[in-house]
């Protein structure tokens, strides 16, 4: 415990005397405990709100110009890689794999043309990161378009919704709905 106080003292001094904080921030009259936070510079940030998109991995996962991999908040698309999530879906959903990789590439393809190369806003919910470490978020292209409400629309996923992170669950089951009676992308006979 003493050696890791003496580290936190150490890095404590350093952001200070680099005239990265101030004593007078960390005076309670002037912040709440919410309010105080520490910034150490180790790169370039990146700003959330306006944010390339480099490549799209699948139908619900993003790579940003930052290097992060953004996970498509309360859709699911199909895979298209062998995993055991493949398997475990060929199992459940009595196809082939080579049934489900080529409906992933549908998605794949779909998202990608909607997304690749352009820039974005994410707006995340309660939970920022999923297990994997990837940016969980829903996705804005700047014209407006809300990206993980549309490849639900046009019928390129399904739901999957883990609370806490529910807030557009109503609105993404009511397209999940239409999509499949209108028979639009997968859905299509």
């Amino acid at each position: 415990m003493a050696k890791l106080s003496g580290i936190f003292i150490f890095a404590l001094s350093a952001v200070i005397s680099c005239g990265m904080l101030y004593a007078g921030d960390l005076d309670p009259k002037y912040h709440s405990k919410e309010e105080v936070s520490f910034k150490i510079p180790l790169g370039r940030s990146f700003n959330y709100t306006d944010i390339l998109v480099k490549r799209a991995v699948d139908g619900d996962t993003l790579v940003l110009e930052s290097g992060e991999r953004v996970r498509l908040i309360g859709i699911d698309t199909p895979e298209i890689h062998d995993s055991d999530k493949l398997s475990r879906d060929s199992k459940r959903s009595q196809q082939s794999a080579s049934e489900i990789k080529a409906m992933g590439k549908k998605s794949y393809e779909f998202a990608k043309k909607l997304v690749e190369g352009k820039r974005v806003s994410l707006e995340f919910d309660v939970e920022r990161y999923d297990k994997y470490k990837r940016l969980l978020a829903y996705v804005y292209l700047k014209d407006g378009t809300f990206v993980n409400a549309e490849i639900i629309k046009q019928g390129y996923a399904s739901l999957m919704t883990f609370p806490p992170n529910v807030k557009y669950a109503d609105l993404f089951l009511k397209l999940y709905r239409e999509a499949q009676e209108n028979k639009r992308g997968l859905w299509k006979e």
